[in-house]
C-alpha cells in the first residue's frame, strides 16, 4: 500500500502562484510515477501534470502548460506542483494520485490517491 498526503492548497488572488506538495508512504518503491488532477464543482476529475518516478518524464495538461511544474524529491518521497499566474478556472480540489505500473493522463490507472487540497483563485 502507498499513503498520499496532500498539502499546500489555499486562497490566493489571480495571477498569484502556490506550491502543492504531496508526501509519499509506505511502499513507495513500487510507485512508478505520480500525477496531479483536479476536479472543480459540478465537473469531472481532470488530469493537471504527470511525472515518473525515477527519470522525472513529464507531461501537462493543455490547460497548464507554461504555468504549472510538476517535480519531485525522491530523498523525501514527495512530488510537488508548482502553479504559477493562477487563474480563477484553477479553482478546485487537487489530487495527488500514485500508479505502479504506467505513466498517463488517465485517472483509471492510478492505484492510489490522495484526500485532496483545495485550490481557490480569487478574481
Amino acid at each position: 500500500q502507498v499513503q498520499l498526503v496532500e498539502s499546500g492548497g489555499g486562497l490566493v488572488q489571480a495571477g498569484g502562484s502556490l506550491r502543492l506538495s504531496c508526501a509519499a508512504s509506505g511502499r513507495t518503491f513500487s510507485i512508478y510515477a505520480m500525477a496531479w488532477f483536479r476536479q472543480a464543482p459540478g465537473k469531472e476529475r481532470e488530469f493537471v501534470a504527470t511525472i515518473t518516478w525515477s527519470g522525472g518524464s513529464t507531461d501537462y495538461a493543455d490547460s497548464v502548460k507554461g504555468r504549472f511544474t510538476i517535480s519531485r524529491d525522491n530523498a523525501k518521497n514527495t512530488v510537488y506542483l508548482r502553479m504559477n499566474s493562477l487563474k480563477p478556472e484553477d479553482t478546485a480540489v487537487y489530487y495527488c494520485a500514485a500508479a505502479i505500473s504506467i505513466r498517463t493522463m488517465l485517472s483509471k490507472a492510478y492505484d492510489y490517491w490522495g484526500q485532496g487540497t483545495q485550490v481557490t483563485v480569487s478574481s
